[in-house]
């Protein structure tokens, strides 16, 4: 085995939105007749590209329209003619069909024509359309991580406040859905992990750090014996999931207001490669090892995949890391979190 950092890390995502259509002019709807075509009974069900390809189809005939109808308005004012009631205009669109529109449209595209008039701000808060962003375990999730009854909230308000970090079960984990895939991930902190030796001061520290999400880490002064364990059941929607730890070599200190790391304590991790296992209560296992590296920065390593199945029931998850290796000691380790997140498979 070579040392050296895996090569994968989790990334951040900013999402950017599309702007905002900048006004509303009068809709003419004179589709021609589609011809028919022989329809195999066997799929109904829209494929994933099928899907996506109506989303972006929906996106430009909205874009067309509303660029048609703001270049006949201006030119209708440009020779001084007045509008005509008798004209349809995209205000005139039933509340149904706008939901059925707003329903292909990610919850950014949502807000944003939202904004157009009061039939698209009225589909908008509809709940057929949020429950078709949220995940199917959503109900669970209202009562765990936000602690309330998912029938005394609109799927909007639902989907609104999932997107934003919430912490559960004292402070000790957190949960987030995805904007746009809809997919929960959760981060579980140092505090709700079983570490050796943790209560010694000898040997361990939980020291305050801004850089990350829970305000603390674990910090190793020097060990013989590393292991850190964890145990987690949730209820995940069907998919891929990896399993990560977020560890740095180093302590994180400012000095005179820049980011300094203090490495004076780190010794031991070139010897042997950490070993990290997790395994599920549905008989899934997975054992890797690596070595850790790059000092002062912030690493996230990955422990292994599993795939959840079962939308309806939750799954266990445990997970370790260990260095037991006693003809060394090992030190200038933190400890942040563990996360759970949607896998690329």
């Amino acid at each position: 085995m070579t040392k050296g950092s895996p090569s994968f890390h989790i990334k951040n995502e900013k999402n950017g939105g599309n702007s905002t259509p900048a006004c509303l002019g009068r809709l003419q709807l004179s589709p021609p007749p589609a011809p028919s075509l022989p329809v195999n009974s066997q799929s109904l069900s829209p494929s994933p590209l099928l899907e996506s390809f109506l989303h972006h189809l929906v996106k430009l005939s909205l874009s067309v329209v509303l660029m048609g109808s703001a270049m006949s308005g201006l030119a209708d004012e440009a020779k001084g003619r007045s509008v005509l009631p008798s004209r349809s205009c995209l205000g005139d669109l039933p509340e149904s069909c706008v939901t059925s529109i707003l329903k292909f449209l990610d919850p950014p595209e949502i807000c944003q024509f939202a904004c157009l008039n009061r039939a698209f701000r009225d589909a908008s808060s509809a709940d057929v359309v949020w429950e078709s962003k949220l995940p199917p375990n959503y109900r669970f999730l209202v009562e765990r991580v936000l602690g309330e009854d998912p029938r005394c909230m609109g799927k909007k308000e639902i989907f609104s406040r999932l997107c934003r970090p919430n912490c559960f079960d004292g402070g000790t984990k957190e949960a987030l859905l995805d904007k746009i895939t809809g997919s929960i991930c959760v981060a579980v902190s140092s505090k709700a992990l079983k570490i050796t030796g943790i209560d010694d001061r000898r040997y361990w520290n939980r020291i305050p750090s801004e850089e990350s999400r829970f305000g603390t880490v674990a910090y190793l002064q020097q060990m013989w014996w590393v292991e850190v364990v964890g145990e987690f059941e949730f209820q995940l929607s069907p998919g891929a999931y990896s399993l990560y730890f977020r560890l740095q070599l180093g302590k994180t200190v400012k000095r005179f207001c820049r980011r300094t790391c203090d490495l004076s304590q780190v010794h031991g991790w070139d010897v042997k490669p950490v070993r990290f296992q997790l395994s599920t209560a549905n008989g899934q296992s997975i054992v890797s090892e690596c070595y850790l590296d790059k000092p002062g920065d912030w690493v996230q390593y990955h422990v292994g995949d599993f795939v959840v199945e079962n939308q309806d029931a939750p799954i266990g998850i445990k997970f370790s890391m260990v260095q037991i290796d006693c003809t060394h000691t090992k030190g200038g380790l933190c400890v942040d979190c563990v996360l759970i997140c949607p896998g690329e498979g």
